[in-house]
């Protein structure tokens, strides 16, 4: 198989094909960056061959080297076989224009916040000058944190994290965007180390994995780490911690939002007194919800 695919498979085209008719036959879940074995396979193709991600015809027709068509084959092997996710095999994933590493570390970036933060986060926030102090809570690869900083220019921005692996992730990606003066990795169990602290918007992307969902998760998202995903048996866990604990951490007028991905039955369940706005975006809708300081419960 090796000898052949790399004998037979000569240009950027060829492997395409081959790519897309692999991840087909082999049933592959798509869910870290692309929805379509078409779209992954040009992304991990470019990005092996280190390539630019948005444009494909100047290349289609040109010549691998016998090198490229290993280190090819190998990523091509390693997400068929494994179900490595593309963006662990190629140490890179995308919100938007914005460019994060990321390895096994951290979960693979995705969030409905990189639509609301491209925004400014209007109309809940007015002027995002006025933005002074902002958290991202359990940040991972710091991704939501660096997309602060760029919507706030004004803003110190704390990015919180319990594992002290992902914040090495974190610091790397804080350092690319030259952010590491505005932006400040912190491990903490939630709030536990800044208390007394107070922010003008809080966003949090939790684990809110229940775990019947968990029992059910595709292959490749058995490579990300379960303590960023897994938050109990209603994937509620970690959201009422914070929803407990948020107010105090909040300027007058401050805002708390929070992703919970599929649970917005389950949080309405949960919370059924508490005033809660749901933010859709272009994308999705219920997946994100906002609350005020004043709306939260006193600690």
């Amino acid at each position: 198989m090796i000898n052949s695919a790399t004998d037979e498979l000569i240009t950027i085209r060829d492997w395409l094909r081959w790519a897309v008719s692999r991840f087909n036959e082999a049933g592959l879940f798509f869910g870290h960056g692309t929805d379509n074995a078409w779209d992954e396979a040009v992304w991990l193709v470019l990005a092996t061959l280190h390539l630019p991600r948005d444009t494909l015809d100047p290349w289609l027709d040109a010549h691998l080297t016998k090198t490229e068509r290993l280190a090819l084959l190998g990523n091509l092997q390693q997400r068929v076989v494994h179900r490595l996710p593309t963006a662990y095999l190629v140490q890179e994933a995308w919100l938007g224009p914005y460019r994060f590493y990321v390895d096994q570390r951290v979960i693979v970036p995705r969030s409905y916040f990189a639509e609301l933060l491209e925004n400014g986060f209007a109309p809940w926030i007015d002027d995002p000058e006025s933005v002074g102090a902002a958290l991202d809570l359990c940040t991972g690869s710091g991704c939501l944190a660096i997309l602060m900083a760029h919507a706030f220019p004004n803003a110190d921005v704390d990015a919180i994290d319990i594992s002290a692996d992902a914040l090495v992730v974190a610091c790397r990606n804080i350092a690319d965007y030259h952010l590491d003066d505005r932006v400040h990795a912190i491990e903490s169990d939630l709030f536990a180390a800044v208390k007394g602290k107070r922010y003008d918007l809080i966003l949090s992307n939790p684990p809110y994995v229940t775990a019947a969902a968990m029992d059910a998760l595709p292959a490749e998202y058995r490579h990300e780490p379960a303590l960023a995903l897994a938050a109990g048996p209603d994937g509620l866990d970690v959201v009422r911690r914070i929803l407990a604990q948020a107010r105090e951490h909040l300027n007058p007028g401050g805002l708390l939002s929070i992703e919970v991905g599929h649970n917005q039955h389950l949080v309405e369940a949960a919370f059924p007194d508490m005033p809660m706005v749901w933010l859709d975006t272009e994308h999705a809708e219920g997946k994100v919800f906002l609350v005020t300081r004043e709306d939260l419960p006193a600690a």
